[in-house]
């Protein structure tokens, strides 16, 4: 099992201690700047009552984001398998050809 290691995440202004892989921090860190920008984004942007009104927001953003991206990779590996059918068809032209 992977070590933990502690470390302090400010989202929305407030700070969260997590502890986390290691290997993981880069990735928390951006996530959590990309949750942070957000938040300013939708503060500036639209009208809410206080943070968490905003912070709401960026959690539905980030949900329709995912499934966008989910979304996308269905199509990804319907085409590759589409791919993959044409690729097996040329290849049985060839043989019964040569």
């Amino acid at each position: 099992m992977a070590e933990l290691i502690p470390v302090n995440i400010v989202i929305a202004d407030r700070s969260y201690r997590l502890r986390i892989d290691a290997a993981d921090e880069e990735m928390v860190r951006k996530t959590a700047g990309l949750i942070n920008d957000k938040v300013t984004e939708f503060r500036t942007n639209l009208a809410g009552k206080d943070m968490q009104d905003y912070v709401s927001m960026v959690l539905l953003w980030f949900a329709t984001e995912q499934n966008h991206h989910g979304i996308d990779l269905v199509k990804w590996q319907e085409a590759a398998d589409r791919l993959s059918m044409l690729e097996k068809q040329i290849d049985r032209a060839l043989e019964d050809a040569g």
